[in-house]
C-alpha cells in the first residue's frame, strides 16, 4: 500500500512538471529552442525536489518536447510539442488496456519498421542512429539517462522507416509505455546487453538487411518483454478443472532487466 501510494505521489509530480512546461509553452514564454531555468531555480520555482523535476524532464525528453544537453543544459525541441497522446491514455483507463496488451502492438509495429528503416534510412538516420547508440553505451551506469537515450534511438528508427503514420503510432504506444519502463530501468542491474542490442539493429540497419533488423528488434523487445514482465498471461487449470489466468514469471537464474 505504501509502495502505491509513493508511486502515485511520484506519478503526480512527474504530471506536474510536464503540465508545468505546457503551460509555459502554450502560452508563449517557451519557445522551440529556448533554453529552461536552471535546475536548481526550476524545481524551487514548482516547490518540488530536484529528483522529481528530473524525472519529468527525463519524460518530456522521451516524448521529444525537450533535448538535454549534458553540460550545457535543457532547450524546448524545435518543433511542435506532442501533448495529444491524453486522449490514448484516457481510453487504456476506459477499456483496460493492458500493458501485454500495448507491449504486443508495439512488437507487431516496430518489428516492421526496423525492417523499412533498413530499406529506407538516409544518411542522417545513419549518422542520429550511431550518436545514441554511442550515448546508450555511455549511459549504462545511469539507468534514467540509459532510457532517453533508448527512446530516442527507436524514435529516430521510426523516422528513417519513411512512414509517418506508422511512426506516430508507435511514438503512441512509447509515451503510454513509458512510465512502467523508467520504473523497470531503475531496478535494472546490467544493461550492457540491451545496449550491446541497440548495436546490433543499427548494424542491419546501415547494411540495409531488413530480414536481420527485423529479427534482431523482435528478439530485442522479447527479451525485454520478459525483462519488464509485460508478457500476454497465459491460463492454469485448477483442481476445479477451470482455465483460471495466469502471468509468466520469470525464473530466479533469468536475465536482468533489460529495455
Amino acid at each position: 500500500m505504501l509502495r502505491m501510494k509513493q508511486d502515485l505521489t511520484d506519478t503526480h509530480r512527474t504530471m506536474q512538471v510536464v503540465n508545468h512546461i505546457r503551460a509555459l509553452i502554450e502560452n508563449g514564454t517557451l519557445q522551440p529552442g529556448d533554453k529552461i531555468p536552471p535546475e536548481r531555480e526550476f524545481a524551487r520555482s514548482l516547490n518540488i525536489s530536484r529528483a522529481s523535476l528530473r524525472t519529468g524532464i527525463g519524460y518530456l525528453a522521451a516524448m521529444g518536447v525537450m533535448k538535454v544537453r549534458h553540460g550545457v543544459g535543457t532547450f524546448v525541441a524545435d518543433g511542435p510539442a506532442e501533448f495529444g497522446k491524453a486522449s490514448f491514455s484516457l481510453m487504456g483507463v476506459l477499456h483496460g488496456f493492458q500493458s501485454w496488451q500495448m507491449f504486443e502492438v508495439r512488437l507487431i509495429i516496430e518489428s516492421n519498421l526496423a525492417a523499412l528503416a533498413a530499406e529506407r534510412a538516409k544518411e542522417e538516420h545513419h549518422t542520429a542512429l550511431a550518436e545514441e547508440v554511442a550515448e546508450i553505451f555511455a549511459s549504462i551506469d545511469s539507468p534514467s539517462d540509459f532510457l532517453i537515450h533508448d527512446v530516442l534511438f527507436h524514435r529516430i528508427l521510426s523516422q528513417a522507416s519513411g512512414n509517418p503514420i506508422l511512426a506516430a503510432l508507435m511514438e503512441t504506444i512509447t509515451s503510454a509505455l513509458y512510465d512502467k519502463r523508467r520504473k523497470t530501468v531503475e531496478r535494472s542491474t546490467d544493461l550492457r546487453e540491451s545496449a550491446e542490442m541497440h548495436r546490433m539493429i543499427y548494424r542491419a540497419i546501415r547494411a540495409r538487411d531488413p530480414v536481420e533488423a527485423r529479427r534482431l528488434m523482435e528478439q530485442h523487445l522479447r527479451m525485454a518483454q520478459a525483462a519488464q514482465g509485460m508478457e500476454r498471461p497465459t491460463a492454469r487449470k485448477t483442481i476445479d478443472g477451470i482455465a483460471r489466468p495466469r502471468t509468466l514469471q520469470l525464473d530466479k537464474g533469468s536475465a536482468p532487466s533489460r529495455l
